[in-house]
């Protein structure tokens, strides 16, 4: 009797901003132990597409456990440790119980913790050192906005990163991922990665896959791949800019059953066309008040506003005020925009619907904010957060599957022009049901209001009459070099000139 593949299953996922401030505790980790992975099916995320071919293979999964937060502040190291006893006493018991034929891993690719700033390639290597595990194949996905380590690549077999960003395609990702690993059991040859970083590192907003030059990029990582029969995957690595660590900005790694020098070659042309291109992750962007005076010219659905400075998605705390000050001294009708908000939120329990209110919203978390706008608020409703994705395919179910639940969220209009949805937990603005739950149509809106650098785009442009990228002050800025590095290697672009 065959008895099926022992396959252990484990997730760590957070990207790390360091420069902003306080540490993220154990405490606000969701966490799924056991059989709760496995209950992850149909939910969209990485995991789930893992189980699929879990299933089509016939795996016995063995599931231990997951870790997953929001992006934002540097972890506390007790909470990596936390997850690292749960993992390690989960292997040794699975490696007991019998055979085990491999793992597969649901990773971010950019923590770090307060002790340790290549959270993945220690993980990964700490496996490596348990007994009985030093050989057994490692596969796993990745976030595009992963910092890509030697480490990572030294211990690990077959790590897939997502191609697409927006992240529409992290199911898809985990799947390839999964059904390499299935080659390799089936095949019985396992492969093993190759790395590289380049001098370059770019903000968020210039590394959207439908533009130069991550496009250009994976053009010729496809390229690579068709060309080799050894080369089983070419991840392109964006990179995230707002973690301070060596290894931080664009990088290269490749899946091979050949010889290094091949991977080596692909390798150095990916990287030379990263630095030919270095100016092309530069984004440009427009003075916030010109955005607004051209917002104001156009007669035909909803002009967007986007405002990487506060990305939700890159570690911000989403409740930066430069956009809702800007649409207020416009006097812009018909806008919108969602600030992340708790204490206004509780402020309005006790206020009916209709009943006007004076609150400071925003500015109580992010530097270097303006701070609170005071205003008088007309409460429209109050409610829960929690909604279900429109798209099953959007960034947001990359890491949250499609349910989400912003906490208990209030809607209020000031001077009769600018709605805002104040939301207690922070709320990435991937998907449209944000505002659609909360009683807002945003087809119907003139102005609104994103916070986001890239990854907005799969919800927003297919509803944009135009989109205008603004700069404002923010903890996640677009320029680099007004960032106070420290670790990062040297010389790179746009920090330094490079040849």
């Amino acid at each position: 009797m065959i008895h099926p593949r022992r396959i252990v299953l484990a997730g760590f996922f957070h990207e790390t901003h360091t420069f902003v401030s306080g540490q993220i505790g154990l405490d606000e980790f969701t966490i799924y132990r056991g059989e709760s992975l496995l209950e992850k099916r149909g939910d969209g995320s990485p995991i789930d597409g893992f189980l699929e071919i879990a299933d089509k293979e016939n795996w016995s999964v063995v599931p231990i456990v997951d870790y997953t937060v929001l992006p934002g502040a540097t972890i506390e190291h007790a909470a990596f440790e936390a997850f690292w006893r749960e993992l390690e006493a989960g292997l040794t018991t699975a490696l007991a119980d019998g055979p085990v034929d491999g793992i597969w891993l649901a990773l971010h690719g950019a923590a770090v913790t307060t002790e340790c700033e290549d959270v993945e390639g220690e993980l990964l290597s700490r496996i490596r050192r348990l007994r009985g595990f030093e050989a057994l194949p490692i596969f796993g996905v990745f976030d595009l906005h992963a910092t890509f380590t030697a480490a990572m690549a030294k211990n690990a077999n077959g790590l897939v990163g997502y191609r697409e960003n927006p992240h529409i395609d992290a199911r898809d990702s985990a799947v390839r991922s999964a059904e390499l690993m299935a080659r390799a059991l089936r095949e019985s040859v396992v492969p093993h990665m190759v790395s590289r970083n380049a001098p370059v590192i770019w903000p968020p907003t210039g590394t959207g896959t439908a533009d130069s030059p991550m496009r250009d990029l994976e053009r010729l990582a496809r390229s690579i791949e068709a060309g080799s029969s050894s080369i089983w995957a070419v991840n392109v690595v964006g990179g995230f800019a707002f973690a301070d660590v060596t290894d931080a900005g664009v990088a290269f790694s490749i899946i091979t059953t050949g010889n290094d020098a091949e991977a080596e070659a692909a390798l150095h042309s990916l990287v030379d066309l990263a630095v030919s291109l270095r100016e092309r992750g530069v984004p440009d962007e427009w003075d916030l008040d010109d955005a607004l005076v051209e917002a104001s010219k156009s007669e035909n659905g909803p002009v967007i506003i986007v405002e990487p400075a506060d990305n939700i998605g890159g570690g911000s705390g989403g409740d930066c005020t430069a956009v809702l000050r800007a649409l207020l001294r416009h006097g812009t009708d018909n806008a919108a925009v969602a600030i992340a908000d708790p204490e206004a939120v509780t402020e309005l329990q006790d206020v009916k619907p209709g009943e006007t209110s004076r609150i400071r919203i925003g500015g109580k978390r992010s530097q270097p904010d303006q701070g609170p706008v005071t205003v008088d608020a007309t409460l429209v409703r109050l409610s829960g957060g929690r909604f279900t994705l429109e798209d099953r395919n959007s960034h947001l179910a990359a890491s949250q599957g499609v349910s989400f639940d912003m906490g208990p969220c209030a809607v209020v209009k000031i001077e009769d022009k600018v709605t805002v949805l104040l939301t207690s937990r922070k709320t990435p603005p991937f998907d449209l049901a944000q505002f659609r739950t909360q009683g807002i149509e945003p087809e119907a809106l003139s102005v609104i209001g994103v916070k986001a650098a890239a990854a907005h785009r799969r919800a927003y442009d297919p509803i944009a009459a135009a989109s205008y990228t603004v700069s404002t002050a923010g903890p996640c800025a677009s320029d680099l070099r007004k960032l106070p590095y420290r670790r990062v290697r040297r010389p790179i672009f746009p920090l330094d000139p490079i040849q």
